[in-house]
């Protein structure tokens, strides 16, 4: 029998992330789980230090405000409208709530069973990328061991004495905002917002301020069919419109928006509506202004609209990884967030570049980061890896194609440049016309190294192999995938070749201990951390989930758990190569932070008797999973 109601839900759900990921009958099936919550305005869901719920929360109708206490003054970190969902925590830790999730207005909520959505989380890559995301969009930090109840956002905004400063100092507002006058059309002023990208226009009369409409009038007063969409702005708009003088601070912004229950403030000359308008001041704003959050530094990207916006924002993520790991989180929590924001950054440049085009891509297209970029390790600057795919077309219209695509990514590229992403001195890069190809051609490239795999072949596979979806069509990469994997199936030659190149380079220890150091050139005497130690478990972790036919895991160290998870008799092994993995990248990110490069050389010198000792016991890993690959590949011919 049909259950009506929860085929609503399942309506409403497929229209957000990650729900629309899912399913309809998976959504259906969900939805028959779900309880529907009414919250009063003002009233709160949940608490900090609440226990957390068996659910998480969709909002249906209404706005959440989440907020954090901090001597005694309640400030808001974020607010859930339609779609938005809260309350994750219990996804990834047991402990207690850390935020308070208040009702802004009366609202409705759909509450979902965790344990009902935890198996889809599992089985889609999707769903799980976006919970990644979620986490590093400012709200949860649940991996973090030393300091267990403290969430990132909390952390860099009220520990450190320069961040409670900075809370203190003005906050910085869109000046000259887009206006209306008060007989403008609702219809047009709604154009206006949704082509100028915001969330509010002034209603001014003679420059001064009358009232504001914003996207929660167009909500509850046009969308909900109480006034119709031809009347004048005046019918609808929110009067009188707060004003603020110039030069308030960040907490004084805040407090006046709590006080008054809005979203936005007008900025005049003197701070009332007598004066003229100067700006607009937005709860974005207020959000941006408090530090370099994970959540804030997403939110910049997608808003970016020059490449120097996005080199901002991954300036500011090594002020992020340095607060992280001297907060002690683990080193690859800190990549996946990383991973997200470099993503980010990738995605807002082949938008960007696509507008600056004088015409729209002529056919389907996915940009694929690659390499260390691919397997999201990339935490700190170093050279860009990029490919393009691009959709089969007529052979008359193949030149064409790919004359835009290379343009495309030539665009992009130097975009990537700007931002901080040195071009690949190899010029694996999808501006290469030998990296920007049709489906076709990419898969005769594949098949031309899985099947010939000669030395220069494998050296390509020991880069093209790790990739990862960024923007465009996500089904021709998987047309990709789905050729190679057809490919190596149970190919004894690709996989001996492979397992070959995944030895050149044995355990970095002498005979008496002593760590094997560059001989000479500019790096003599210092310890090339990336060539001997790190790239030898990138290698033999490629190899491992190659041959074992597992798919859509790029990440070094969560390819070792995939192994000891297939592998239980061999579980130890793949857990001491994940550790040593982490380790050996811990000290790679100390150094480069410390001498401001990629931190691929070490200065012996310059570690204590402890760190060489840990260094060292990262070794034994690499030397038993090289033995393993020997035995399990039968390389003792090749070797």
């Amino acid at each position: 029998m049909k259950n009506s109601i929860a085929e609503r839900i399942a309506d409403f759900l497929k229209n957000f992330p990650p729900f629309f990921s899912l399913t309809y009958p998976e959504l259906v099936s969900i939805s028959n789980e779900i309880q529907v919550v009414h919250v009063e305005k003002n009233h709160v869901l949940f608490k900090i230090g609440d226990k957390t719920h068996p659910f998480f929360y969709v909002v249906k109708e209404g706005a959440i405000g989440l907020s954090v206490t901090s001597d005694a003054e309640e400030t808001l970190i974020d607010k859930c409208d339609e779609g938005d969902i809260l309350g994750l925590r219990p996804f990834f830790a047991k402990d207690n709530y850390l935020m308070t999730a208040k009702a802004r207005e009366e609202s409705l909520l759909y509450a979902i069973p965790i344990e009902v959505f935890k198996p889809y989380v599992s089985q889609n890559a999707e769903v799980l990328s976006f919970l990644l995301e979620s986490f590093a969009s400012n709200t949860r930090n649940p991996y973090d061991k030393e300091n267990k109840g403290k969430l990132i956002s909390e952390n860099v905004i009220y520990d450190e004495q320069s961040s409670e400063i900075q809370y203190f100092q003005p906050i910085s507002y869109t000046k000259s905002p887009i206006t209306a006058s008060r007989k403008d059309i609702v219809k047009f002023v709604a154009q206006t917002m949704t082509q100028s990208k915001i969330g509010s226009v002034i209603i001014q009369d003679n420059n001064l301020p009358v009232g504001i409409v914003t996207d929660k009038d167009l909500r509850s007063k046009i969308a909900t069919g109480l006034f119709p969409i031809d009347i004048t702005v005046d019918q609808i708009m929110s009067a009188p419109v707060i004003t603020v003088a110039e030069n308030i601070s960040i907490a004084e912004t805040q407090m006046m928006m709590l006080k008054h229950n809005v979203g936005h403030l007008c900025v005049t000359v003197d701070g009332t509506n007598k004066s003229k308008i100067m700006g607009i001041i937005s709860e974005h704003d207020v959000v941006a202004a408090q530090a370099n959050n994970p959540g804030v530094l997403l939110k910049q990207t997608k808003r970016a609209t020059r490449s120097k916006e996005l080199k901002a924002v991954r300036e500011k993520l090594n002020d992020l990884i340095q607060n992280s790991l001297d907060k002690n989180i683990p080193i690859q929590h800190i990549s996946n967030i990383v991973g997200e924001i470099n993503i980010a950054i990738t995605k807002r440049a082949v938008e960007l570049a696509i507008e600056k085009m004088e015409e729209q891509p002529p056919t389907r297209f996915a940009w694929m980061n690659i390499g260390s970029q691919g397997r999201k390790e990339q935490l700190l600057m170093t050279d860009q890896d990029n490919a393009l795919v691009f959709e089969d077309v007529e052979e008359e219209r193949y030149d064409d194609v790919k004359k835009y695509f290379l343009e495309l990514a030539e665009k992009v590229t130097k975009t990537l440049n700007k931002v901080g992403y040195e071009f690949c001195p190899a010029d694996m890069m999808a501006s290469n016309p030998m990296w920007c190809k049709s489906v076709t051609d990419w898969n005769k490239q594949y098949n031309s190294w899985i099947n010939k795999p000669g030395e220069k072949g494998i050296l390509m596979c020991s880069i093209f192999f790790d990739y990862d979806f960024i923007v465009g069509d996500e089904n021709l990469v998987d047309l990709i995938t789905e050729n190679i994997f057809a490919n190596v199936h149970n190919n004894q030659l690709f996989f001996a070749y492979l397992g070959t190149d995944a030895l050149k380079n044995p355990p970095p220890l002498g005979f008496f201990r002593q760590f094997l150091v560059e001989d000479d050139g500019e790096h003599k005497d210092t310890f090339d951390i990336k060539s001997r130690a790190i790239m030898p478990l990138v290698d033999a972790a490629r190899l491992l989930v190659l041959s074992q036919g597992v798919r859509g895991i790029n990440n070094t160290y969560q390819r070792y758990k995939k192994m000891a998870e297939l592998e239980p008799q061999n579980a130890d092994l793949f857990e001491s190569c994940a550790e040593a993995f982490s380790t050996l990248s811990l000290f790679r990110t100390e150094e480069g932070l410390l001498n401001s490069n990629n931190g691929r050389y070490l200065n012996l010198n310059e570690l204590s008797k402890s760190d060489k000792v840990k260094l060292k016991n990262a070794f034994q890993p690499i030397r038993d999973i090289q033995d393993a690959i020997k035995n399990r590949f039968q390389l003792t011919y090749f070797t």
